[in-house]
């Protein structure tokens, strides 16, 4: 058996515009404010003699390599989303950014979810990626219509209670 995995389908490039500044906020943190700090504490440790035993040294090295490899990842992926600032044309329909209430049909319990890019997934606040099955069984259902989500659990069955793009209160 080998170790082969395929590719994953690449995230979709939306995001919101919070989400943008949420990655712009952290790049500029971790490159103008972190870095300067662990590479101070780095030739700060280096200075101490042996670093092949001075776990002080190591530890800031790979903190540091931690942080590079973050700020490639920001660098890249901000090249690549596309804010959308815009609602939809037809907004009783559910697509990118909208907030979704939805009725377990089996429970009757009300789940609320956003619609929002892959770097935004928050399951505290109920933001959920675009490309999730979940959001995928949403995406142009209206108010009214029953939606079928596939789980590992199994299906779950819920009808569509309301969809706005301004936060559901």
């Amino acid at each position: 058996m080998s170790r082969y995995r395929p590719p994953s389908q690449p995230a979709a490039p939306y995001i919101t515009p919070e989400g943008r500044d949420g990655l712009m906020t952290e790049l500029r943190y971790l490159s103008d404010t972190l870095r300067p700090e662990v590479t101070k504490a780095l030739s700060e440790a280096a200075a101490e003699g042996d670093r092949s035993e001075n776990a002080e040294y190591i530890y800031r090295k790979k903190q540091l390599r931690e942080i590079d490899r973050r700020i490639r990842y920001l660098v890249k992926r901000l090249e690549v989303v596309k804010a959308v600032d815009k609602k939809p044309a037809d907004q009783s329909r559910v697509f990118f950014g909208a907030w979704v209430e939805l009725e377990e049909l089996d429970t009757g319990a009300i789940e609320r979810y956003r619609l929002v890019g892959a770097d935004e997934i928050d399951l505290d606040r109920g933001w959920i990626s675009v490309d999730s099955p979940m959001a995928k069984a949403l995406l142009k259902k209206q108010e009214g219509d029953e939606v079928v989500v596939i789980r590992p659990k199994g299906k779950a069955y819920y009808e569509v209670s309301r969809v706005s793009y301004d936060p559901l209160s």
